[in-house]
């Protein structure tokens, strides 16, 4: 699937309500949530990221304020015991219930419609809509597989439904207790949703640009597998994970694992399906050496923007296109959010002289002094 930018004839203003992803819009948390963010962040750099747009956090303000729906939310988490399981569960139910009965405003509708026509502007383009809450994807917490995703939606009405259920999320039991474990206050709670064109893909997964196992800021690992990258980042099946030296981008390690199913375009071209994959690719590679360079730069560059280790999810598609400077294989990023495990560790360091060896060549090239603690 095509991923370039919208024409500026095409595109459509950056209102109230909707921002585009290559809008040179300033890509404020506040504003469209931190995944949002970060995929308007890597667009203005040049990052290939598949067109989108982000919804903002006022068009969820015009649902929960507009009728006194906040204060109802409220009402229902009055006195809630998270140690109640069950009780967790029915008035999570009941606030989702709530949230979804209502109609999304009008002008609301009226916006996403119109973004989402010119991102289909040949008809209706599939697209993904992901939650961005403002507090999601942080380096000290992290709400990654709270909220839902909504994969393959096709249609002006099917993604206005599906930015309701995005919100409605916000308040699943398991994202409640979760909030209240970390401090983090259920008032004033706000939540942006990115909707984004679908990217049929042939391979697809995660990389990490520190090594999940040790902590090795020197690493990138890389798990993929056939197909869309669902199974690979909800844990549904065994990747093929390729190690990569971040320095000299030259993978280091191959694991081949089986892969027996993957996730594909229906025949009809309507939604997904979950299919087998035919013995001649279950154990092939699902990636040669020059994608998973590709791939492990792809991430060395959202890190050496932050600053500090990431954790993306990418796709190459399934008719991919080379890259602009016909350097290799065309890698898409689809989200990046901050890895939140080994990034809060402290560094053990070897005891050298600052400054001296490879040691601090290695440090320079790698951008460890920026490494949170």
């Amino acid at each position: 699937m095509p991923s370039g930018r919208a024409s500026a004839e095409s595109r459509p203003m950056t209102c109230q309500y909707t921002v585009t992803f290559d809008s040179g819009a300033d890509p404020s948390t506040a504003r469209v949530g931190g995944k949002c963010a970060g995929l308007l962040r890597m667009t203005g750099l040049g990052i290939p990221v598949p067109p989108g747009f982000a919804v903002t956090t006022d068009a969820f303000d015009a649902l929960v304020d507009g009728d006194g729906l906040r204060a109802e939310v409220a009402s229902v988490l009055a006195g809630l015991d998270i140690s109640d399981t069950a009780g967790t569960e029915t008035r999570a139910a009941e606030i989702r219930r709530l949230v979804t009965e209502r109609p999304v405003p009008s002008p609301v509708a009226t916006a996403v419609t119109a973004a989402y026509q010119v991102l289909g502007a040949a008809g209706d383009v599939p697209v993904a809509v992901r939650s961005s809450a403002e507090m999601e994807d942080l380096p000290t917490v992290s709400f990654a597989g709270q909220y839902d995703t909504y994969l393959w939606v096709r249609g002006a009405d099917a993604v206005v439904d599906a930015l309701r259920r995005c919100w409605a999320s916000l308040w699943t039991a398991r994202a409640i207790t979760y909030r209240a474990a970390n401090g983090v206050p259920e008032r004033e709670l706000s939540m942006g949703v990115g909707v984004q064109r679908m990217v049929d893909a042939r391979t697809a997964g995660v990389a990490l640009t520190v090594n999940p196992a040790d902590g090795d800021p020197s690493k990138i690992v890389i798990d993929a597998g056939w197909g869309l990258g669902e199974p690979v980042v909800s844990g549904e099946m065994t990747p093929d994970n390729y190690v990569v030296d971040k320095v000299l981008l030259v993978p280091v390690r191959t694991t081949v694992s089986p892969k027996h199913h993957e996730l594909v375009v229906a025949p009809d071209g309507r939604g997904l399906v979950r299919r087998s994959v035919e013995d001649a690719r279950r154990r092939r590679v699902c990636l040669e050496p020059a994608e998973v360079i590709a791939v492990a730069g792809l991430a060395k560059d959202v890190e050496r923007h932050y600053g500090y280790p990431q954790d993306i999810e990418w796709a190459i598609a399934r008719a991919p296109t080379a890259a602009p400077d016909g350097g290799g294989p065309r890698v898409l990023l689809l989200q990046a959010r901050p890895e939140t495990f080994w990034s809060r560790r402290p560094r053990a360091r070897a005891a050298v002289v600052h400054g001296a060896g490879v040691s601090s060549i290695a440090d320079t090239m790698l951008g460890l002094g920026n490494l949170p603690t």
